[in-house]
């Protein structure tokens, strides 16, 4: 028998911090391997944090809504029998000699039918929680579609959807803009994003620029194939695999712009994770592609697709928001056609696409309409100056202006 200590997890590079948001077993109770225990926000995720062993929760070391440093004790769980045994060779957790115990009850061997959702308090992801305290609803009274009837975000919208008609009319009018003002409290997401941002400009000198790059022939590529990449692959074809494909093979040619910043030196990585950034409800999430560089073009389109609509739903897991090289945003899906992003810590840049538009350029001797977007690039200048970066962005430029089905990565 012994007593295993479960600490605040690394979260994602340059988390130093996470908050309790919510314990989803009470002390006393039997723990199993995987299942979930609490919940943890930082500004990179709202994650449900397993337990790696399987006990009986002895104690909770750190209250809801408290900040505490990654590595910091968060519970302690009374293990017995081979899981004292991995326990004690683990390096992630410590464990201490217990007097002996009664040991927990035996799980019945047979697997019982799932509980029924209706006869107790329904279990949200943060993000969904946080959308249905936001419009004060009953979680009982959305009809969930998830695994097990669990109520995601999309079921929350839907209800708000059709319940919205008749919410309307009774709605208190708004308040004149000149004579009111409202102070709204930051989220613990929104209030640990402020903070990594404004780390981020402490730590970086932050360079930008900027380029135009005319994508006409893939813009004519995605409308005719768009419907049949669907059919085959079952995700839309959006323009960033197409993007993401032609960085990976700039950050090939240039990788200093795949690297950190370390007190010893510039650390180059020889492989490329991508994050992908994702507006959710209550801020953004940037889940990271694993070794983009290997993957053909349907698999980088079906894993960006996935983490994307994950991350939107809240499923993402910790390791899902870690280990990024290099970030990637489509700032044009709302219609921003320039941006100066934040650069991610510890990378050394982040990209932006912009908006594709119709306009007039120069071709040849001749005016012609083109379809032209901007991309941006953020980058610290204590690794990249502005020839190499604008080096970098000419390359993606030049691969993208000269795209033919020809160049794409099966």
């Amino acid at each position: 028998m012994g007593v295993v200590v479960i600490k605040m997890p690394q979260l994602g590079e340059s988390v130093t911090e996470g908050t309790v948001e919510r314990w989803l077993k009470r002390e006393g109770d039997y723990v199993r391997r995987d299942e979930p225990l609490v919940e943890v926000v930082t500004d990179k995720v709202n994650a449900e944090i397993p337990s790696p062993y399987e006990g009986r929760l002895t104690r909770i070391s750190v209250q809801e809504g408290t900040t505490i440093p990654i590595g910091q004790e968060l519970a302690l769980i009374e293990v017995a029998g081979e899981e004292a045994g991995v326990a004690a060779g683990a390096p992630a957790v410590e464990t201490t000699p217990s007097a002996p115990a009664a040991p927990p009850a035996a799980a019945p061997a047979t697997v019982s039918a799932p509980e029924p959702v209706a006869p107790g308090p329904r279990r949200l992801s943060p993000a969904v929680r946080r959308l249905v305290e936001e419009h004060g609803l009953d979680p009982g009274q959305i009809p969930g579609t998830g695994e097990g009837g669990r109520v995601t975000r999309d079921d929350v919208l839907a209800f708000l959807a059709q319940r919205e008609p008749a919410a309307a009319p009774t709605a208190p009018p708004s308040p004149a803009p000149a004579a009111a003002e409202e102070l709204v409290r930051p989220t613990t997401m929104r209030r640990s994003i402020a903070e990594h941002m404004v780390r981020s400009l402490a730590t970086a000198p932050h360079a930008w620029t900027l380029q135009e790059v005319d994508v006409s022939e893939l813009v004519r590529y995605r409308e005719a194939e768009k419907e049949g990449f669907r059919r085959r692959h079952g995700v839309p074809l959006t323009y960033v695999p197409f993007v993401a494909q032609v960085l990976c093979e700039a950050l090939a040619e240039f990788p200093y712009l795949n690297s950190s910043w370390t007190e010893e030196g510039i650390l180059l990585k020889r492989y490329v994770n991508l994050g992908v950034a994702v507006a959710v409800p209550d801020g953004l999430i940037v889940p990271v592609v694993k070794d983009a560089a290997r993957m053909g073009f349907a698999e980088l389109a079906r894993a960006i697709a996935d983490l994307v609509e994950r991350a939107r739903a809240g499923r993402l897991t910790p390791e899902e928001v870690r280990g990024g090289t290099f970030t990637l945003n489509n700032t044009g899906a709302t219609g921003s056609i320039a941006s100066q992003p934040i650069i991610n810590q510890p990378q050394a840049a982040i990209l932006t696409m912009e908006a594709i538009t119709r306009r007039p350029v120069v071709v040849g001797e001749g005016i012609a309409i083109r379809h032209m977007m901007n991309m941006c690039l953020s980058f610290d200048h204590r690794i990249v100056d502005g020839m190499m970066a604008g080096s970098f962005l000419g390359f993606i430029k030049q691969r993208l202006e000269g795209w033919t089905p020809a160049s794409i990565r099966i």
